[in-house]
């Protein structure tokens, strides 16, 4: 497949902002897929190099793609997806100036108490940067929402999740790129339902996010919508006022209500009908009420099996009943910036029906993914960080595990049935760095002492008087590169600072180069931190891949897999960092492992998961031996994650 020049739309809304740089879409390229991995336990999808809407419209795959978003939406609008999808929803960064971390620790249970250097935390991991240069922040965002809103269905609703940081410049670009006649509403979330007082507020605690809802074409989408309901219990009802209808239900009219009619029946199979024929299904997990057909024109109340009584509340804007920290809920994946999953699981149930497609490109620890796999709804998850892929993989996993049953499809309920259960790892334009780059720059800066630049999109800090730039750690420096920084200065005629250039190796040609260019420039000189030889810095840590030791044998039609040893010196290295008196001894090699997945039928190329080994509880490790049905003769795949995310691929054929 070549690369491909896709046309896009102009906006629909007028321009209320302008930046520097400020230039719209009217072409996006679009790069092939490779297919990388596929879970799928029904063994029911087709294997498909480079998916098409066409491909999948009948027998539909959940897609994973890796890498950037702009080139992953560009390759969608390709093949097929414009206008196919029914509900976006996207998280994207905040600009809140941070750094996001995500927590790692080794398997295995905690110890009571330690001696010094027999802690297991493995510290924090940067997963993504969030310091932005205001006008490159806008770009960002503008080129993406206008990509989406092609994919978007004229029935479609984009939902988009932000704080106070940025949300008065996200309305007007939503404003710009969607119409302002397309808005539908905004809601406001509590992040904090236990509203504890914010003792470092300066003025007001900030305590809320907001979700903005558009469409492209509003009277379409308002068909679509689903209205919510949630219930609320009444104590002592008789004490309150409450009458019993003639079928025995409790009824009351009060200003909010629109006729005399209550609820007539709770069936068992979880539907509820009122009087006036709506028909509604109840979510008893979440406690939200979905109107299936009809119109609700009444408030009523409802008896449950245990005597206990509960009354209708219908879901406006602002949504102060669910918990807004992952780390509170028990669904915590160590994933920065988690969303909870009831939060999705009330977008979801509100915008689009079962099998609409949704598609969320800021993908992260994959909630929406992990919701909407829940809900059988389609769905799409993008992300370039490979962490994120993971963690999602992993997730989705043990999600479709649970609703699948010895490779058949399992009923959720007595009204739902599953049917996506597989999905598809891709990586577009094959972006899958050795090292990931934002996390190796930062080893650097905390190496080295830079301070960093939030308003510069080209150097990345400052040491002492000097600007700093950081090279990719995947090359060499390079007479590229030189020629990059050289282009960048001509730029700032009225920059006197010197540079400082850092990297892993370069090339011998460089030295000439730069010795040559200082004798001509008596200002903006070059020096060059190369890292592996550089004795100024100290040591820096150089990536050592993990290894693993497997025993795969054949026994009649079995095979028998065992985990012999496993060790990942970037761990190691973790555990041991600084003057500990006690170096970390690691007591089962098993506590370094997040995951073990095996392709008992390996071709070489596409990683297709028959088993997966993913422990419930951080606790527990990975059962380490394994026993899998294998044709006459085969090639056994394992592959080994570590809890860095690293991954270990051991082949034997048998």
């Amino acid at each position: 497949m070549t690369e491909k020049k896709i046309k896009i739309t102009e906006a629909k809304g007028r321009p209320m902002l302008n930046w520097v740089g400020k230039k719209p879409l009217d072409f996006i390229k679009s790069f092939p897929a490779q297919l990388v991995e596929v879970f799928d336990p029904t063994g029911e999808s087709k294997q498909l190099e480079n998916p098409t809407f066409d491909d999948l419209k009948d027998n539909w795959q959940n897609l994973i793609f890796h890498g950037d978003n702009k080139e992953v939406l560009g390759y969608l609008l390709a093949n097929g997806f414009r206008g196919k999808v029914d509900l976006i929803y996207i998280d994207p960064p905040f600009d809140s100036a941070a750094n996001y971390l995500r927590r790692v620790e080794l398997r295995g249970k905690k110890q009571k108490s330690k001696l010094e250097g027999e802690d297991y935390n493995l510290g924090e991991q940067l997963q993504y940067h969030d310091i932005w240069a205001n006008d490159n922040y806008l770009q960002f965002i503008y080129e993406r929402l206008l990509l989406l809103k092609e994919l978007l269905s004229n029935g479609g609703v984009i939902v988009l999740h932000c704080d106070d940081n940025k949300e008065h410049h996200l309305r007007c670009l939503l404003e710009e790129v969607f119409g302002s006649n397309n808005f539908l509403n905004w809601v406001a979330y509590r992040t904090d339902v236990s509203r504890g007082r914010k003792v470092d507020s300066s003025f007001f605690g900030n305590n809320l996010n907001m979700l903005f809802f558009y469409s492209k074409n509003k009277e379409e989408a308002n068909k679509n919508y689903n209205k919510l309901s949630i219930f609320e219990k009444i104590e002592n009802p008789e004490k309150q006022g409450f009458l019993k209808d003639e079928k025995g239900f409790f009824s009351h009219s009060d200003a909010g209500s629109y006729s005399k009619y209550s609820l007539y029946n709770f069936a068992k199979e979880n539907k509820l009908y009122s009087g006036n024929g709506t028909k509604y299904e109840l979510d008893e997990i979440n406690k939200t009420l979905k109107i299936i057909s009809g119109k609700p024109r009444i408030k009523y109340y409802l008896e449950f099996k245990d005597g206990s009584y509960f009354k209708e509340k219908v879901i406006d804007n602002v949504w102060e009943d669910l918990l807004g920290i992952a780390n509170q809920s028990g669904q915590d994946t160590g994933y920065p910036t988690q969303k909870v999953e009831e939060l999705l699981n009330r977008v979801i149930n509100s915008s689009s029906n079962k099998n609409s497609i949704v598609l969320d490109c800021f993908m992260g620890s994959g909630t929406t993914q992990a919701v909407a796999q829940k809900l059988n709804r389609k769905w799409i998850g993008v992300d370039i960080n490979k962490g994120s892929i993971q963690t999602t993989a992993k997730r989705i996993q043990k999600i479709i595990s649970e609703q699948s049953k010895n490779g058949k499809q399992k009923t959720l309920s007595e009204n739902s049935e599953q049917k996506y259960l597989s999905f598809a790892h891709y990586k577009v334009n094959d972006y899958d760095l050795q090292l990931l780059r934002t996390e190796a720059i930062e080893l650097a800066v905390q190496h080295i002492g830079i301070q960093r630049i939030k308003t510069d999109n080209f150097f990345e800090g400052t040491l002492g008087k000097n600007l700093v730039k950081i090279i990719d750690f995947n090359h060499p420096l390079t007479l590229l590169d030189l020629q990059l920084i050289q282009n960048e200065l001509k730029k700032r005629p009225d920059e006197n600072r010197n540079v400082t250039i850092v990297c892993l190796g370069k090339e011998l040609s460089t030295d000439s180069y730069i010795e040559d260019y200082n004798k001509k420039h008596p200002v903006n000189k070059i020096e060059v931190v190369e890292l592996r030889t550089d004795s100024k810095y100290g040591k820096f840590l150089i990536h050592k891949p993990a290894q693993a030791k497997v025993s795969i044998k054949r026994k009649g039609d079995k095979a028998q897999i065992e985990l012999k040893d496993f060790i990942s010196p970037s761990i190691i290295e973790r555990l041991n960092d600084g003057e500990k008196l006690i170096k970390v001894k690691i007591p089962d090699f098993r506590s370094m492992i997040d995951v073990v997945l095996i392709d008992t039928e390996y071709n070489g190329k596409v990683f297709n998961i028959k088993y997966s080994d993913v422990p419930e509880k951080k606790k527990d490790f990975v059962l380490g031996k394994y026993e899998l049905d294998i044709p006459k003769k085969t090639t056994i795949a394992v592959k080994i994650i570590d809890m860095l995310g690293e991954e270990v691929l051991i082949t034997e054929e048998i």
